[in-house]
């Protein structure tokens, strides 16, 4: 019998798709690129911005704040085009993104495919959550699971594309959205022109437990206001 290739696996597929986002950043087409990829993760691509963005801020440092903005305004943009997807496609385009770019198995919850949270999430949080899948926790929290997840490692086009199908209002979805992405790649962007490669490297290790703590911190101020204000 001749040799059969293996059929790539999704990991495979997904660092090759890792390393075509990073050298980009070795090109003059940088900038254009971080833009492109920051609209497109915010609806269907796999790769986060931060990928591109963290080696452009190094390779230029005082251009931190220009980079991040760019990032920003492509994310929210796409987080639009996610949106759109939500409210007129979830049930073909949406699903299949849910499915076969984020790899989430969809369960069917109250009569409608839902997504189940991260452990990490749901232990964090508890009951306050109001659920342990995202449209209960929709049906609870509204537009602030835009924001809120809009911070954590979860795949911003879970977060847009749902926001759609949860019908959020649209000006408040956009303004979640710009806060959200807005103090994700700022932070990041600063820390880089802050502290440079020791500050790149603590981000590469620990880029999603930073995330998760902020999130925290940020969770725990609003208690915080609720009982003095």
């Amino acid at each position: 019998m001749g040799n059969v290739a293996a059929k790539p696996s999704a990991w495979h597929i997904h660092r090759r798709l890792y390393d075509w986002v990073l050298h980009w950043a070795q090109t003059p087409y940088g900038l254009p690129a971080l833009i492109v990829l920051s609209f497109m993760e915010s609806s269907f691509f796999p790769v986060p911005p931060d990928i591109l963005l963290i080696p452009l801020v190094m390779g230029a440092l005082p251009r931190w704040r220009s980079f991040a903005l760019w990032c920003t305004a492509a994310s929210v943009v796409g987080g639009l085009a996610g949106y759109g997807i939500g409210v007129f496609a979830w049930e073909t385009v949406g699903t299949w993104i849910v499915e076969n770019v984020a790899h989430i198995t969809l369960v069917q919850v109250d009569g409608r495919g839902d997504i189940a949270l991260p452990a990490y999430i749901v232990n964090a949080f508890g009951s306050a959550l109001g659920g342990e899948y995202l449209f209960q926790v929709y049906d609870k929290w509204n537009a602030w699971i835009v924001f809120v997840f809009g911070l954590t490692p979860l795949p911003y086009k879970l977060i847009t594309i749902t926001a759609g199908v949860a019908k959020v209002n649209l000006p408040i979805f956009i303004v979640a959205s710009i806060a959200a992405r807005a103090t994700r790649f700022f932070a990041v962007a600063w820390m880089l022109k802050k502290w440079g490669k020791p500050a790149k490297d603590f981000i590469d290790r620990y880029f999603n437990l930073l995330c998760i703590a902020f999130v925290l911190l940020l969770i725990a101020g609003f208690a915080v206001a609720g009982i003095f204000f």
